[in-house]
């Protein structure tokens, strides 16, 4: 289905031809000033020096050919050359019963998917989900539906961190506690236990106790160092402790991920990288790209066109060992191999942009990725607490996940029982569902590169831009459809009649922006952009709402299409707050 605008813009098209002007000079706006105007040209300025006429000139005859057009109720000249243009109310409620009609609301599929890689979440194993993975699995949970929506295969990886000296840690310290498992028996030839000798809470609590062993003790250090190179080098015990430690970490990531209603199609990690490095560094040697400085191995990626520094990527360390940029390039050999992507988009904090300039530059340069595939990095930026510092506990610690989740849903638990209108088990439920929209659209109406204030008490009010005022907004709308039914019967075949007031046409003009909207925001890759249309949308009906009878209208045909109307708004706001990973309740 067409975007309204280019309905609108193809008339204008029209007039400008009528006029004997370019059509270059026809393009259409939304008006800047909604108090004169809904849609506006100002291409008659453009084309006065072309055509050595004044604007006014131009624009008024282009305003006399579209006099013609049955889509404008009104089009005006208005010195020195705008052309103000408001649609009409046939046109506008037959373009929202079209998309009424469309199971897509209006929003076309893009013509060309692409394969997309997103690399979003990248926890550590054996450590709990905290604060600081929130806004990866937020915004990349977005950016992967929304890319959805619109018809890419999109395929989301969580990147697990599980190579390096945290898993050498576990091990030392797991032997110091456990010296008889057979793990640690080089000698052992038989198959290893099918269940793990740790819980994930005795997991959670070896590693931070390890690490702060390696901090003042040498020796420990050491051993966990060998280790970990022991682990690297395919130590047999080692790698069936490798192996246990994914399986209790990733069923605790799932199930904590789950909480916040995100998903991923591979649970991959460094880990998986590994078997593609040998090959890799082999060839980039092989073909000139990697030498020797320093005794570390690295590839030159600055180009001419750099105004700051750009340091060669290094492939290998002086030691032989390998770096976070050597598996991200084997991860994108691996990708290549696996899927073909048109795109690979990696959701990572901003500040580790350099690194990814590095690694997009090398890939590039060496042949890892082909040259039509697309390397993007959305760097996000910090979530802080109140005082403009990063969030943390109250006593100046990281907050675990799980913590900040449960923290909100007894907040906006304590709102719903305070109403009195629920049963102790559907506020529960309720808050579970209204909590989790506020910790989203708290995160997701800031653009993702920037900091943002995370303000629990904003954040889960009812009022303003916020989760839950959105949800309150459907919430009104089901209760008022309800009561349709429940005196009129059905609610779907009903007609969207011509606008009778300002607030409706306000409501209907704000609809048609849906699948604009939704296509900007996935080329964007910007959640927050759906964020900002449910907000004027939400406002746009709340209006409408209050300044008309719906229900004691006593015109039927006038009330059915006020139906028809909330119908349409229901099922765009619904699909709205699924690409954005949250759903509505049922009443609140």
């Amino acid at each position: 289905m067409k975007k309204i605008i280019d309905l609108i813009e193809a008339e204008v098209v029209k007039a400008f031809e009528g006029a004997d002007v370019d059509t270059k000079f026809a393009k259409v706006s939304l008006s800047n000033r909604p108090d004169l105007c809904e849609y506006q040209c100002n291409g008659a300025m453009a084309a006065a020096k072309q055509y050595r006429k004044a604007p006014i000139m131009i624009a008024n005859a282009v305003v006399e050919k579209l006099q013609e057009s049955e889509c404008f109720a009104e089009v005006t000249a208005v010195n020195p050359g705008f052309i103000n243009m408001k649609v009409s109310p046939v046109f506008l409620s037959n373009y929202l019963n079209g998309m009424q009609e469309d199971e897509r609301l209006g929003c076309d599929k893009v013509e060309q998917p692409q394969t997309i890689v997103i690399d979003y979440g990248g926890p550590n194993v054996a450590k709990p989900l905290h604060v600081g993975h929130l806004r990866s699995a937020i915004i990349g949970e977005s950016v992967k539906r929304i890319s959805k929506f619109m018809g890419h295969n999109v395929i989301g990886d969580v990147h697990l961190g599980d190579w390096g000296l945290q898993l050498g840690l576990i091990i030392t310290e797991l032997q110091l506690r456990k010296p008889e498992l057979v793990y640690y028996d080089v000698n052992f030839e038989g198959e290893y236990p099918e269940e793990a000798p740790f819980t994930i809470s005795e997991l959670e609590e070896i590693y931070p106790t390890a690490s702060g062993k390696s901090k003042v003790d040498e020796a420990y250090k050491e051993a966990a160092l060998k280790a970990t190179h022991e682990l690297q080098q395919g130590r047999r015990g080692y790698r069936a402790l490798l192996q246990h430690i994914l399986n209790v970490s990733v069923t605790d990531l799932k199930k904590n991920y789950a909480n916040l209603n995100v998903s991923f199609d591979l649970w991959k990690g460094e880990s998986d990288a590994q078997a593609y490095i040998p090959a890799m560094v082999e060839r980039l040697k092989a073909e000139g790209f990697a030498y020797e400085s320093e005794g570390a191995l690295v590839v030159d990626v600055k180009e001419e066109t750099d105004t700051k520094e750009i340091p060669p990527c290094m492939i290998l360390k002086s030691d032989g060992a390998s770096l976070y940029t050597t598996t991200d390039l084997a991860t994108l050999v691996q990708r290549e191999e696996d899927f073909n992507p048109d795109e690979v988009l990696y959701i990572v904090d901003k500040r580790q942009e350099m690194h990814f300039v590095q690694v997009f530059r090398c890939a590039k340069k060496t042949g890892i990725v082909k040259d039509t595939t697309e390397l993007k990095f959305l760097g996000f930026g910090t979530m802080n607490g109140k005082d403009g510092k990063p969030f943390k506990t109250r006593d100046g610690g990281v907050m675990r996940l799980e913590t900040l989740i449960a923290d909100i849903n007894e907040q906006m638990y304590q709102k719903i029982m305070e109403r009195g209108e629920q049963s102790e088990e559907e506020a529960r439920a309720t808050a579970k569902i209204v909590g989790l929209s506020a910790v989203k659209y708290g995160d997701l109406s800031n653009q993702a590169s920037k900091d943002y204030i995370f303000d629990i008490d904003r954040f889960t009010s009812s009022e303003g831009d916020t989760g839950p005022y959105i949800l309150y907004t459907i919430a009104r709308i089901k209760s008022i459809l309800r009561k349709y039914e429940e005196l009129k019967g059905g609610i779907h075949s009903l007609v969207i009649g011509q606008a009778t007031n300002d607030g409706e046409k306000a409501l209907m003009l704000e609809l048609t922006k849906f699948n604009a909207m939704m296509e900007n925001a996935c080329a964007e890759h910007a959640p927050h952009k759906v964020c900002a249309f449910i907000y004027d949308l939400a406002n746009a009906f709340n209006k409408f709402y209050h300044d008309t009878k719906i229900m004691g209208e006593e015109d039927e045909q006038r009330q059915a299409s006020y139906i028809a109307l909330l119908v349409l708004t229901k099922k765009v706001l619904e699909n709205c707050i699924d690409v954005l990973g949250f759903e509505a309740p049922e009443r609140m």
